[in-house]
């Protein structure tokens, strides 16, 4: 797409594009199984969930798992979680909004914490892949905030001409409205993901339940 001088979107990708809900609790269900925990419904997992995972796993324990344990539950979730996947779709709207933004001139990415090497094949898959000027996966362990991985995401995008100030990240997790800040961008927090709106609102952010308006407010923020 070339060098870019517009807004720009910074999209996340587990519970934002993809509508995965159904493949997060059945993988998490499994990872709590290993350990002999009861399962947790949708609700309850979108009103306790929050990073770093371990201290979400803390909030349904009563207490920080091991290593051991931690290790166990995230090779599970991750195994369990690539079989449930297959299911699942992109949220509604979502070709049209990229294509929208797109051919207005304006420019997007993914960063996602899913993991690098199962994100972009993943992506390439459902034949979005030309409407963004980078997507980028996590590399290295899972659990952590997504701030690190936005400022290494942000620097390579300043490469095409993406200013942070004219940059929004739109993503289903209060974890998103704080990467933004580490790195002087705007933030729009949907609802149709992996928080529910009241863990949402304390992120001081727009919160909204459709994509179609996360863009709006985008637009709006980025100027």
């Amino acid at each position: 797409m070339g060098m870019q001088t517009g807004a720009h979107i910074v999209w996340d990708w587990n519970g934002t594009l993809f509508h995965d809900n159904d493949a997060i609790i059945g993988a998490t269900n499994a990872a709590f199984a290993e350990l002999g925990l009861a399962p947790i419904t949708l609700e309850r997992y979108r009103a306790l969930y929050c990073v770093p995972v371990p201290k979400f796993y803390e909030r349904l324990m009563g207490r920080l798992p091991t290593d051991a344990e931690w290790a166990v539950m995230d090779a599970t979730f991750q195994r369990h979680y690539s079989v449930h996947r297959s299911r699942c779709a992109l949220a509604d709207g979502v070709t049209e909004l990229l294509a929208q933004w797109r051919s207005a001139g304006r420019s997007q990415s993914i960063l996602s914490m899913y993991g690098h090497d199962e994100l972009v094949p993943l992506v390439k898959g459902f034949g979005i892949e030309a409407h963004f000027i980078r997507v980028d996966g996590r590399t290295g362990p899972s659990g952590g905030s997504k701030a690190e991985h936005m400022v290494r995401h942000l620097a390579q995008l300043e490469l095409s001409g993406v200013e942070p100030a004219r940059t929004v990240v739109i993503g289903d997790a209060a974890d998103d409205a704080v990467a933004a800040r580490h790195v002087g961008a705007g933030a729009v927090l949907y609802t149709g993901g992996s928080h529910s709106r009241a863990s949402l609102e304390g992120a001081g952010v727009p919160v909204v339940d459709t994509l179609g308006e996360a863009v709006e407010v985008a637009e709006r923020l980025a100027g």
